[in-house]
């Protein structure tokens, strides 16, 4: 007979995610196993099996949870009737907010995508160029120059290049505050603009 899901199901699954994503992030998704993440989670294998069929699901689990918030974060934004400019400081400070807030899922999702399986990787994938897309759409709409698709794209990656790595030395109990480095970056591809402090 099948094992009936707990009343904390979903409690569980995410507290599992949580921690892989701190190991994984950690000690690398090779370089930990289904033993080292059940210890982790204070489990059993087998109970980690009754959540996830494999260790390559929590990973999946792990970036996908991620991307989405990030998408759900372009969706929002995106509706919005603002000009351009104050879409894309929303944008990048929603980012920077989630980046901090779960830096271990940032450096899983960064770090370890050729360990999923191709199909899902391609799920990974095609989010993240949405993610990009919607920055890139931004970027082109406030600076004419940026017709050329090719340069815009370089653009855009440049401000990615800028966000997407603070986990590695970011303090979130610094003087620093991430929305101050949000403002920071989008100083550099907004010249004579003034920062506007995103809600």
């Amino acid at each position: 007979m099948a094992r009936t899901q707990s009343a904390d199901y979903d409690q569980r699954r995410e507290a599992i995610v949580e921690r892989a994503a701190h190991l994984f992030a950690t000690s690398g998704f090779r370089g930990a196993s289904v033993s080292d993440l059940a210890i982790a989670c204070e489990t059993s294998k087998s109970l980690l099996y009754h959540y996830f069929p494999s260790k390559e699901d929590v990973l999946y689990e792990v970036m996908s949870s991620h991307i989405d918030q990030l998408c759900e974060d372009v969706d929002d934004v995106m509706q919005r009737k603002d000009e351009p400019t104050v879409l894309l400081h929303a944008l990048i400070h929603n980012f920077m907010r989630h980046y901090i807030g779960a830096a271990d899922r940032q450096k899983v999702l960064l770090n370890e995508l050729d360990n999923l399986p191709s199909d899902r990787r391609e799920t990974i994938v095609a989010k993240q160029r949405r993610v990009i897309d919607a920055v890139q759409s931004l970027l082109e709409r406030i600076d004419p120059g940026l017709a050329d698709p090719a340069r815009a794209r370089v653009q855009t990656m440049l401000l990615f290049g800028m966000i997407n790595w603070t986990h590695t030395w970011f303090d979130p109990k610094g003087p620093v505050s991430a929305d101050a480095i949000a403002d920071m970056a989008l100083a550099h591809f907004l010249p004579g603009k003034n920062p506007i402090q995103a809600s």
